[in-house]
Parts: structure tokens; C-alpha cells; sequence
């Protein structure tokens, strides 16, 4: 034990050691900087515009002032690009002379202009616009520094540092959005849904942040205008081609390798072709190479993967505005992953247990919309696509044990053992499983602007989905069976059972809506109300079933009690609340008779919410929200095992409830010499299944109320970018999440076991190893303490085209001294317990270091 902890004592003292040497490398001065003055107006009205973002080369985001201004820092004696952007207007850019101190950037409008009323294109909530109440977005600088960082480069690792946003570990990017199930959780892209967005079921998702320009998470009181989720909906906005000229992106890191190429089309629109490999390969052979050197039973499972994870997606977008007012967009992506593992354990008594698995998943979808301003009020939006999932997974358990019986009540069965004292378990648990996901989605949105502050929307929207799912499960049931006379203890029956899906469902979500906006002419005053209708038709082979329609009105109010006053930009006050409705994936496998006809309900919830949003300081934002949501109606399944046919009848019910309050809290600091966001989360979320009241078995807490397995009480993010020099930067994100529910346990124990084949013949008695556990609400794992680092270099050259960024990062750091822990695992053939903890989140038990480079020319 002393030599592990001066081995671990004598690594800290090396990273540190490292830490400050590549401080002092880094430090030094490098070239000098200047300060440019830029104003970003409107071009058609010479109008300065408030709020405009100007990015410099580095990825810094500036916000502009009330006169359209913003000061910038940008190299010395450097000729390079500028950019903005401004919410309804083109992008637009600018060459900057390397001895220029003050720049225009003339904007033109994306949608039209009728007195200086601003109509916006639809869909709304604007993509990268962070609005009170309703969303939350991060800017593609923003998504830069934390998703482009480690092993997974993610979007979703930088919307897991949102406020709301409950932590789910390194390797798991399906996390819980203010307390709802991370399976309601959904994403828009470009308008299109997807409803499975991941790889690796989950380890990664399929947003490359150099595939999206933007990314905005609305899980308040959004718009009439989105549905299909209770919980919450991930807006994003894809990467779109220079009109002007032709790019090329690459990028290279530790596990990724990317490419991006654009061209203009007549300078009226553009193409843009992305691609992304993900190796991890030599990410597990250094893994696997450690794990020979360092005693860790958590990282020893490395050795057991048999293909190393990997992620390959390819996309392409363009867009052409052919006149003014007419506007065609298109994107489409296909990605693919898959993997393998085996692992074999041999067991001292003799036999061995064996474990195998190997998955493949394929996910694509296209879509294309148009845009049309008919006339100068009114923009029409018309959508379409298509899209597919299927993944193949295998998996296999095998266990061939020689078992020798010492307790005594097994001696008393001579009879049936022929005076042995060894007896040999085999036993196969099997599983294969194909899953087919296709749909095919049309929307219509239209806007029309009525002058004086009001805009009216409507809405249409069709979502075909179908499910194909083949799957055959073998494992080993054990239910009790009374008490065994000889020992006192519970007697349980141990067979084989075997579950099988054959299906071929078909449903229909329809969608309408209306919505009004109203702004007071002093601007004092804003709202929204909205009317969504939802209702899903249902259907497989010889059957059909449907869902009464679920209305869903929503409100918003916004008061700006404060604007331009002393070191205050703006203070507002965001009242809402609003109902929502989604069909949850535990019915896709349905059968007829299963269900009856409005029978068959959508999940529900019911939230309303108060937030206040100050601006101060021309750079610094608060926001914090209170909510409360209450869901009814959720649908949940059970599989009652019936030991007679030796399977599980699973039974669906729709009476599921929850309750989940919280507050989130977000200080921002969006420009300067440090940038960067702190976010508070608590969430309060507890949920009921009353389908459990008639189990016997451990989960009739289910039934009373139960705090889910992805809670949790507080979730706090630190995030903080140095900017010592324009040319380096230093990112670091520090977090504190308490701990998930875990099940309180007992000692290991023996019990006895009585075996039967599948013709329910009784073959033999064992002793296995178990020990009792029980749900509790005060039961936790420990805490989580992320720590990431990265060391960002920029470089430009003369002439302004050629820009690039390389990267250090360490991931993981807080392993070196804590690891969050959960519950030990034992053997339960043999009662051996592992002398570690298995970990309370997706991670691994070392720092994951990582570097990368990219160049933009």
C-alpha cells in the first residue's frame, strides 16, 4: 500500500512538474498587438446594429456596443480575415490591412425589411441566440474551445456544461436536461429531427463541432413552433460554405482526423463537403499499455476490447439564394461506428466464464428547405427529409464452471448428486438484435409580420417514423420459490428463459400550430402565445391503435425594466409556462392487443418558469431561472417473467408520473483578457411507476416514488479562457456534480439454487452468491470532479487566408488524487468481491491526455 501511494505521489509531482514547465515555455511575449475599432451596420440602411458578433482569427467572439462598434485585439503588423454575424442577416467578413486600426463590416439582410421592422427567418428560436426563458446557445468560438478538446471532440461536451444540464461522465453524452429522462431528450438539425443522434449507444454524439456553426439548447417555454419532447431540444445550426471563397479546413488530433472544403456558387451560395474519421485505437493500445505498469482494476478492462471503437461520418450542405426573396438550403449526413470486447475470466474452482459482444450502427438522413418571402411581411419556410438508423449488436455470456458445494444443505441431496462434491454449471445468456429506424418528415412554417410589434406564425408538420425490430434474448432467470428447510434461506429457481421481438411498427405524428408575438412600442413589454396540437397514429401487422389529440398552449412574457442605464445594458423579467407532449421509444415494439385505442398516450409535462437576465458591464450576463414541471402520462413497460412458458410477457402502461423543480443559474463574461461561464444547476426530480405495486421483487419502490438513476441535486461548471497573448490561450473547465443513487447493500452471502433445463426438469442444486440491496432515497454515489486543461497556440500568416490552431489538453485530471465511487462488484458464483469500486460515471481512471491540430486556409 505505501509503495501504490508513493507511486501515485511521485506522478503528481511529475504532471505538476510538467504543468509549470510548459508555463514557463509558454509565457514569453510574442508578437505585439494592436487595437482595432470595428462597426458592423446595416447595408442597406447604414444603420449601426447593437449585439453584432465580430470574430477574430483566434476565435474569439466580440459583441458589439449600441453605435455597432466593438474594440478588438487582433496581431500586429498581420493582414487577416474578420468576421460577423448578426441574428436574420447574412454573414459577412472583411480583409484587415496589417497596419489598419478601424474597420466597417456592412451586413445585408437575410430576410426583408418593411419600415425598420426586422422580420426574422423561421423557424424560431433563432439558432445562436440565447434567449430568456426559452434557450440557451453557444457560438461557434464558444463550442471551439470546449468541444474541440480529449478523445471524443463533441458539441455535446460543451452543451453538458450548460446550466440544466446534469453531468453524465466523459464518455456519455445523453445527459439528463432539467431532471427529464436523457431518452426524451431530442435534436433539431437544420430543422430536421433526429431522434437517436449518437454513436457508440451514447459514448459520442454525431455533432463534429467542425461540421456546426452553432448550437442552442431550448429547454424553458420554447415555441409553438418545436415539439416531440418533454424535456428539452438541442437546435443546431450546420456549418455553411463562403460565398466568396473557396476554403479548405483540416484537422488532426489524437484519435480524429477531419477535412472540410467549400466553394462559392456564383457568389449566390456555396457547397461544403465534411468529413470526420475517429480512431481509438491508439488511445486503447495506451491504455492497454498503462494498464501493464499501474495496478487498476478499473483500467484492466481496456485489455479486453477486441476492436477498438470507431466513428465515421461524412456531410455535405449547400444553399443558393436565386433571387432576393427565394432561398435553397440542403443538408445530408452519414455516419457509421462500431466496436467489440471480449472477456474471459477463469474461476480458481476450475471452468471459466466467458463474455463477447460486437455492434455495428449506421444513422443518415438528408434534408432541404426553402425559403420565400412572397412579399415584403410574409416568409413561408417549407422542409423536407428523410432518414434512417439501424444497428446490429451481438452479445453473448457463456459460463462453464465446475462448482464445488461446500454449505451443508447440499449434502443432503445424495440422492440426486450421487455423492459428488463438484458439479459443473453450464449456462448461456445470448442476445442479437437488429433495429431499423426510418422517417420521413415535411413541415410548413409561416410568418407574417402585421407591423406595430405583432407577428403571427403558423405551422404544419408530418413525422413518419418506423420501427423494425428482430430480437432474440436467451439469459437465466432466478425467482424465488419459498424457503429451503435445511438452511433457513430463500430457495430460488433458476432456468433458462428466452424473449423474442418480431416487429414491424408503423406511426404517424402529427403537428399543427398557431403562435403570436407581440412587442410594446417602447419595447417595455413582449409576448408569445402559442397553440401546438400533436396527435400520433399507431400501427404494425393486423393491427392499429391511436392517441386522443394532446394540446399543448404556451405562454411567454417578457418585461425590460432596464435598458442603457448607468453600468446596466438591459435587466428583464421572463414569466412562461406551457405544456409538451412526446411518444417515448418503450412503445416502438408494440403487438396487437398490447394496446387499446386512446389507450395509447403520449408522455406529458406541464412547467412554468421565472427568470431574471441582467446585462452589465458591456460584457458580463446573469441569468437565473426557477421552474417548476410536472409529467404525467409517461409510458413505461414491464416484463413480467412467466416461469411456466419459460419467457417474459411485458405489459405497457401510461400512468407514470413525476414531479421536478430546480433553479440553474449562469454568469457569463463574454469578452476581455479572461472570458467564460459560471453554471449552478439544482434539480429536484422524482418520479412514480404504480405498474410496480404487484412485483415481488427488489424495484416495488418504483411504485411509492424513487429519485431516477441519472439525478442529481447540484451540478456546478467553471469555465475560464485565458488570453495572455492573441496567439495563446489557455482553456480549463472545473466541475463539481453530487453523486447519483445508488443501492444500499449487505453483506455477501450464499443461497441455494435449484436448477431446471428449458423442458423444466430439475437437473441439479448449487449454492450461488448474492447480496441483498435496496433502493433508498439518502443512498448515493460519491461526488464527480471533472478538471480539464488545453493550451491553445494560434497562427496567421501575412496575407490573412492561411489561419490555424494547435492544442495540448489533459482531461481528467482530478483522477490523479479522486475518483468518484459507487458500489463494489462481486462474483456470484464464487463470492469473490473486486477490491475497487466500479466508477459512479463513464470514465476512466487516468488523465486523458490529447493534442490536435487544425489549419484553415
Amino acid at each position: 500500500m505505501m509503495m501504490r501511494g508513493q507511486n501515485r505521489y511521485s506522478r503528481r509531482r511529475v504532471v505538476m512538474g510538467a504543468f509549470a514547465l510548459v508555463l514557463a515555455l509558454v509565457f514569453p511575449a510574442w508578437a505585439f498587438a494592436r487595437d482595432v475599432r470595428v462597426t458592423v451596420i446595416d447595408v442597406e440602411l447604414d444603420m449601426p446594429l447593437e449585439g453584432a458578433v465580430v470574430r477574430t482569427p483566434d476565435g474569439t467572439d466580440w459583441e458589439c456596443g449600441p453605435d455597432g462598434d466593438v474594440v478588438v485585439t487582433v496581431p500586429d503588423s498581420v493582414q487577416l480575415i474578420l468576421r460577423a454575424a448578426y441574428p436574420g442577416y447574412e454573414a459577412g467578413r472583411v480583409v484587415l490591412a496589417a497596419d489598419a486600426t478601424a474597420a466597417t463590416i456592412p451586413l445585408t439582410l437575410s430576410g426583408v425589411m418593411e419600415g425598420q421592422e426586422l422580420v426574422i427567418e423561421a423557424p424560431r428560436p433563432r439558432a445562436s441566440e440565447t434567449v430568456p426563458g426559452r434557450s440557451v446557445a453557444l457560438s461557434g468560438s464558444e463550442l471551439a474551445r470546449s468541444a474541440e478538446i480529449g478523445a471524443i471532440e463533441d458539441v455535446m461536451n460543451s452543451i453538458k456544461l450548460l446550466p440544466g444540464v446534469g453531468y453524465s461522465g466523459t464518455f456519455g453524452m445523453m445527459p439528463s436536461i432539467r431532471g427529464g429522462d436523457p431518452g426524451d431528450f431530442i435534436a433539431s438539425f437544420d430543422g430536421f429531427y433526429v431522434e437517436n443522434p449518437y454513436h457508440l449507444e451514447g459514448v459520442i454524439s454525431i455533432f463534429d463541432p467542425r461540421m456546426i456553426e452553432s448550437a442552442q439548447l431550448s429547454h424553458g417555454i420554447f415555441s409553438a413552433r418545436y415539439g416531440h419532447t418533454i424535456t428539452g431540444i438541442l437546435d443546431i445550426t450546420s456549418k455553411k460554405g463562403d460565398t466568396k471563397l473557396s476554403t479548405l479546413e483540416l484537422g488532426f488530433s489524437t484519435s480524429a482526423a477531419n477535412l472540410n472544403l467549400s466553394r462559392p456558387i456564383n457568389d449566390k451560395g456555396a457547397f461544403m463537403l465534411m468529413m470526420k474519421a475517429t480512431y481509438w485505437a491508439p488511445v486503447v493500445w495506451a491504455a492497454q499499455s498503462l494498464s501493464t505498469a499501474v495496478d487498476n482494476e478499473q483500467l484492466d478492462m481496456v485489455n479486453y476490447i477486441t476492436t477498438a471503437p470507431y466513428v465515421m461520418s461524412s456531410a455535405f450542405s449547400a444553399d443558393y439564394r436565386f433571387t432576393p426573396s427565394l432561398f435553397l438550403n440542403g443538408f445530408a449526413f452519414l455516419g457509421g461506428d462500431g466496436g467489440g470486447a471480449e472477456y474471459l475470466n477463469p474461476h480458481e474452482g476450475g471452468g471459466y466464464s466467458n463474455l463477447a459482444a460486437q455492434w455495428i450502427n449506421t444513422i443518415g438522413f438528408a434534408t432541404s428547405g426553402l425559403l420565400w418571402n412572397p412579399r415584403n411581411d410574409m416568409i413561408l419556410n417549407f422542409r423536407l427529409g428523410a432518414g434512417f438508423n439501424r444497428t446490429d449488436v451481438g452479445a453473448s455470456v457463456e459460463n462453464n464452471l465446475t462448482m464445488a458445494y461446500t454449505q451443508g444443505f447440499l449434502n443432503d441431496f445424495d440422492s440426486l448428486l450421487e455423492g459428488k462434491t463438484r458439479y459443473t454449471v453450464k449456462n448461456d445468456n445470448v442476445m442479437t438484435r437488429g433495429n431499423e429506424t426510418d422517417n420521413v418528415q415535411a413541415r410548413v412554417d409561416y410568418d407574417w409580420d402585421w407591423g406595430n410589434g405583432i407577428i403571427f406564425a403558423a405551422g404544419v408538420q408530418e413525422l413518419y417514423s418506423r420501427w423494425l425490430v428482430e430480437q432474440s434474448t436467451k439469459t437465466i432467470a432466478e425467482v424465488p420459490a419459498g424457503i429451503e428447510p435445511l438452511t433457513g434461506k430463500t430457495l430460488y429457481h433458476n432456468f433458462p428463459i428466452t424473449t423474442t421481438t418480431d416487429a414491424d411498427n408503423h406511426a404517424f405524428s402529427t403537428s399543427g400550430y398557431v403562435a403570436g408575438e407581440w412587442t410594446s412600442p417602447s419595447g417595455f413589454f413582449a409576448t408569445e402565445l402559442g397553440l401546438r396540437l400533436d396527435m400520433f397514429t399507431f400501427f404494425g401487422r393486423d393491427f392499429s391503435v391511436k392517441s386522443a389529440p394532446a394540446l399543448n398552449p404556451r405562454l411567454n412574457v417578457d418585461f425590460h425594466l432596464i435598458k442603457n442605464k448607468g453600468s446596466i445594458d438591459s435587466l428583464t423579467l421572463t414569466l412562461g409556462s406551457g405544456l409538451f407532449s412526446s411518444m417515448t421509444d418503450n412503445v416502438t415494439d408494440l403487438q396487437k392487443g398490447d394496446v387499446d385505442d386512446y389507450e395509447l398516450q403520449p408522455n406529458r409535462s406541464w412547467t412554468s418558469l421565472a427568470g431574471i437576465n441582467l446585462n452589465f458591464f458591456d460584457h458580463w450576463t446573469l441569468n437565473v431561472e426557477t421552474y417548476y414541471k410536472y409529467v404525467f402520462s409517461r409510458a413505461y413497460r414491464i416484463n413480467w417473467i412467466n416461469e411456466d412458458a419459460l419467457k417474459t410477457d411485458p405489459q405497457y402502461y401510461f400512468d407514470g408520473d413525476g414531479t421536478v423543480w430546480g433553479t440553474d443559474l449562469m454568469l457569463q463574461k463574454r469578452a476581455g483578457f479572461i472570458d467564460g461561464w459560471l453554471t449552478y444547476t439544482f434539480t429536484y426530480a422524482r418520479y412514480r411507476e404504480p405498474g410496480y405495486a404487484r412485483s415481488s421483487g427488489e424495484d416495488t419502490y418504483r411504485a411509492d416514488g424513487y429519485y431516477p438513476s441519472f439525478h442529481r441535486f447540484h451540478n456546478l461548471n467553471l469555465i475560464i479562457n485565458v488570453k495572455p497573448q492573441n496567439k495563446f490561450h489557455i482553456y480549463v473547465r472545473y466541475g463539481i456534480a453530487s453523486g447519483r443513487p445508488k443501492p444500499v447493500v449487505g453483506a455477501i452471502d450464499y443461497y441455494p439454487v435449484a436448477l431446471f433445463d428449458e423442458n423444466h426438469n430439475l437437473t441439479g442444486y448449487i449454492q450461488k452468491f448474492k447480496r441483498d440491496s435496496h433502493y433508498s432515497d439518502n443512498s448515493r454515489t460519491t461526488m464527480s470532479m471533472p478538471f480539464d486543461i488545453k493550451f491553445s497556440w494560434f497562427f496567421f500568416n501575412k496575407k490573412g487566408r492561411t489561419t490555424g490552431e494547435f492544442y495540448v489538453a489533459i482531461e481528467n485530471l482530478a483522477s490523479l488524487f479522486y475518483l468518484s465511487k459507487a458500489n463494489t462488484t462481486f462474483n456470484q458464483y464464487t463470492g469473490e468481491e473486486d477490491t475497487g469500486s466500479t466508477s459512479a460515471v463513464y470514465e476512466l481512471s487516468i488523465p486523458i491526455p490529447s493534442l490536435g491540430i487544425k489549419w484553415s486556409f
